[in-house]
């Protein structure tokens, strides 16, 4: 696996170490349990409970293994240490659609965290590779399915 760097705020560092432990410490269990009792309830060849259990294990060690290299690869964000002037990882960005709507905030974050229902975007998304750079002011072109959008830099915090 070609490992990069991953570009986390202490939250989003946090959240995710937090998920680990959970995984680790308790889902683990709980599916092993699950084995246990699928294979006490007879023939395991043609159980679906167990074929069924062994797919959410499949799942579960392999989201442990993603968290994992994540983290090893984990290069926090100092938000204090990002310009003010010109938008990059770290910072909340507040937009608004040229021509009119509503204001938008986002705060740049690395793909790992990315929450674009809480505002929470990636440096490598659309809108954020649209964004990375430019200052309060500037106008910014996103390609989007539904053709190109145009929003303007409100402030940069």
């Amino acid at each position: 696996m070609d490992e990069q760097q991953v570009f986390l705020t202490r939250e989003g560092y946090k959240k995710l170490e937090e998920e680990l432990h959970y995984l680790r410490t308790v889902r683990r269990q709980e599916v092993a349990e699950r084995l246990r009792a699928a294979q006490e309830d007879g023939e395991v060849l043609e159980n679906a409970e167990y074929d069924d259990a062994k797919n959410e294990q499949a799942f579960l060690e392999g989201r442990i293994l993603e968290l994992e290299t994540i983290l090893r690869n984990a290069v926090i964000i100092e938000e204090k240490s990002h310009r003010r002037d010109a938008v990059g990882l770290g910072c909340q960005v507040t937009i608004m659609e040229v021509g009119g709507g509503e204001l938008e905030t986002y705060h740049i974050v690395g793909s790992a965290e990315a929450e674009p229902e809480r505002g929470y975007i990636s440096y490598l998304s659309p809108l954020g590779k649209a964004l990375l750079g430019h200052k309060v002011g500037d106008e910014v072109t996103v390609d989007a399915p539904d053709g190109e959008l145009h929003f303007r830099i409100i402030s940069i915090q």
